[in-house]
């Protein structure tokens, strides 16, 4: 067990820290109100200050900063209802604004709430216009194109307009990351690439100059979907591409959030499955993969089990999987469905479950075709972002969603140095919380979290591919033969609720099985991670959660959605890590995090050691409580996603907000500066304190 010490905190009160509104809440709240909140919920270590607020019911997404200090970002599905050309989704930036990366934020002025229908309506920036550079679905590469939409082989645009099925998020409706790959020494030229989170999923590279008075353009005319390029389509493609980050290389590297990997429920484990002698109330998403109507499960089950039915995780993320099939050439079926939920099934072009939910590392980026590589050997995840660590071997990512890990990955040697990166070997690691006992049921904003690694497993790159291929080539119609007895050409309902309960009982057979899964822990635990049998070495890499979870790692984070670091970081440099909600599995009586629940999320900050590990995690933005009021949700950060560290150490943190108790609905971008945190050197030279901050 490692000892915990509780950091002590800042003097300044925590309605410095957070804005002007907060101020006088702390003694205008009763003593119950008190006591039904968690302590400290908001507070910062360091300045927090509002720079935007977002189109009504869109996120802030895919924050990025040009070399000049200009900021931009997504407007991801916005409400239809806002004036145009708000109510599009788009990428844009703060026309006539550049951070003075100087370190401090005296370089804006806060931003106000949105108050009115106008400014809930619109983009606001604290200085600076909010200028599109492009917008979901304009004509791009001489009008073959739509920007964000994928297509079939033949050029057909996939959407709900011209196929029958599911679709993840309306069509070019999700942009999400950006980043820009300069191509001359003045970063004035370049390419901007930029994630579409859907499936099929897809990335843009749009050519950006900048013009003499500081204006940015974008050339539509020779702008491309990654997407509909055979080296992606000889990928299998991509699906719900969310966060991403900038190489050490000068790439740009996607994260796959494919929800629907999620094996087990919630706190569940395959062993539970196995000795349960049944998956009822414990299976999830991905045993579901190749269901004819996929995410159609969680209905069917409520339909087979009625009051005893229970919450398929990740169900609703198994939409767009009949698009992808289409994207991959399969021939359209008939997907109109009668009242017992069948459609008819796709028997070519199947997606491999195995083949999604990576990191893709947008290389050759200038080439006319750029080569997209999946690294398979970083592990199979609801990823929402990568972080590469200037080693050029160490990965942190961290996986979006409900009872999730934030992994390690270390490579052998330097990433670029492999001549071919299907060559590239390493290991794969998982977090393991090991001062559990001190952290239980405190505040957030008291504990830090100590963590060791757990290494799953080793392999190339070209091994993993190898394991994946293995899965080709199953379709809907093996789900149905699998694992039902009746003729599924003979009576297709009856076919699918067999298959249904069979896989249920037992798990999907076209697929790693539960006990492989379990066979894999007992040797690992028996041998450790790099002496069980050949055949099952590929378990960490292909069920990375499920195998995680089987030997007690800390898989308990709940909606994990940022991780940077600053392009130059090293050794004794910062790293965060923002968990948008920390509640459930974060925050019950059980695992190895039991602490205070924030509904708000909380941004922790780690140091990078000499080896580029990380292994104290501490809490230095708490956002605010369910129960708190506008007085003080106002002006706290709700629900983090994105979150981008400037070269100046001041850190972009983006919202994908619920309300609470707020007076606006809209989701803003803070910036976020440690400097100003009393215990830490700042520029200006030691500015210690070992006072404690103020309780909210």
């Amino acid at each position: 067990m490692v000892e915990f010490t509780r950091r002590k905190l800042m003097s300044t009160s925590v309605a410095a820290a957070l804005g002007a509104s907060v101020s006088g809440v702390a003694s205008t709240q009763s003593s119950a109100d008190k006591d039904k909140n968690t302590p400290r919920a908001p507070s910062v270590k360091g300045e927090l200050k509002r720079f935007s607020s977002t189109a009504f019911g869109a996120e802030v997404t895919g924050p990025f900063v040009f070399g000049d200090g200009t900021p931009l970002y997504s407007l991801q599905h916005p409400s239809r209802d806002n004036p145009a050309p708000y109510n599009e989704s788009g990428i844009g930036y703060f026309k006539g604004f550049q951070f003075a990366m100087d370190g401090g934020n005296d370089d804006f002025t806060e931003l106000s709430t949105p108050q009115t229908n106008e400014e809930k309506g619109t983009v606001r920036g604290a200085n600076g216009d909010y200028e599109f550079l492009a917008q979901g679905g304009d004509p791009i590469n001489g009008g073959t194109e739509r920007l964000g939409v994928t297509q079939t082989p033949d050029g057909m645009d996939i959407t709900l307009e011209t196929f029958a099925g599911t679709q993840y998020g309306d069509a070019a409706y999700n942009p999400d990351c950006n980043q820009f790959v300069a191509t001359n020494d003045e970063g004035t030229e370049g390419y901007l690439f930029t994630n579409w989170e859907n499936s099929p999923g897809n990335i843009s590279r749009i050519p950006l100059s900048q013009e003499p008075n500081g204006e940015w353009v974008a050339d539509l005319e020779n702008a491309i979907n990654i997407a509909n390029t055979e080296p992606l389509r000889d990928l299998g493609g991509t699906r719900i591409n969310c966060y991403g980050d900038l190489t050490p290389w000068n790439t740009m590297i996607s994260g796959e959030e494919n929800y629907a990997h999620t094996r087990v429920s919630l706190t569940a484990t395959v062993g539970d499955i196995v000795e349960q002698g049944t998956g009822n109330g414990l299976i999830g998403a991905s045993q579901f993969w190749n269901r004819p109507n996929p995410n159609g499960i969680q209905e069917a089950i409520e339909q087979y089990y009625g009051d005893e039915s229970w919450s398929i995780q990740g169900y609703w993320a198994l939409t767009g999987l009949e698009f992808l099939a289409y994207y991959l050439g399969a021939d359209p079926v008939d997907q109109s469905c009668d009242d017992r939920n069948t459609p008819t099934p796709i028997s070519d072009c199947y997606p491999n479950p195995y083949r999604y939910g990576y990191f893709v590392d947008v290389r050759e980026p200038a080439a006319e075709t750029p080569q997209p590589v999946k690294y398979y050997v970083m592990g199979r995840a609801a990823w929402e972002a990568p972080d590469i660590q200037n080693d050029l071997r160490t990965v942190y990512g961290c996986s979006d969603g409900d009872s999730k890990g934030i992994y390690k990955f270390v490579a052998d040697e330097e990433i670029p140095s492999y001549e071919d990166p299907m060559d590239i070997a390493g290991t794969l690691h998982a977090p393991k919380v090991v001062n559990e006992e001190a952290a239980k049921k405190n505040p957030p904003a008291d504990v830090d979290l100590e963590l060791e690694w757990m290494a799953l497993g080793h392999a190339t790159n070209r091994e993993i591919e190898a394991w994946i291929s293995e899965y080709d080539d199953i379709s809907q119609v093996e789900y149905l033969e699998t694992h039902a007895t009746t003729d599924w050409e003979d009576d297709l309902p009856m076919a699918l609720e067999e298959a249904d309960k069979e896989v249920i009982e037992n798990g999907n057979r076209n697929y790693i099985s539960n006990e492989e899964i379990v066979e894999w822990a007992t040797q690992y635990e028996r041998d450790g991670p790099m002496a069980v049998d050949e055949e099952l070495r590929k378990v960490p890499f292909l069920e990375t959660r499920a195998a995680a979870k089987e030997i007690g790692a800390t898989i308990e984070f709940n909606k994990a959605e940022g991780i940077d670091s600053h392009d130059d970081a090293g050794p004794g440099d910062d790293i965060y890590f923002a968990i948008s909600e920390l509640n459930d599995d974060m925050a019950n009586d059980q695992g190895d995090l039991q602490l205070g629940r924030v509904d708000g999320g909380v941004v922790y900050r780690g140091t990078l050691e000499d080896d580029y590990n990380v292994s104290t995690l501490e809490s230095v933005i708490v956002g605010p409580d369910a129960t708190d009021p506008a007085a003080i949700a106002d002006d706290a950060l709700i629900n983090v996603d994105n979150i981008y560290v400037m070269d100046d150490g001041r850190v972009l943190c983006c919202e994908d907000a619920d309300k609470f108790g707020r007076s606006y609905s809209n989701d803003c971008m803070y910036v976020y500066d440690p400097n100003e945190d009393a215990g830490r050197r700042g520029k200006g030279g030691d500015n210690g304190s070992d006072e404690t901050e103020s309780d909210t």
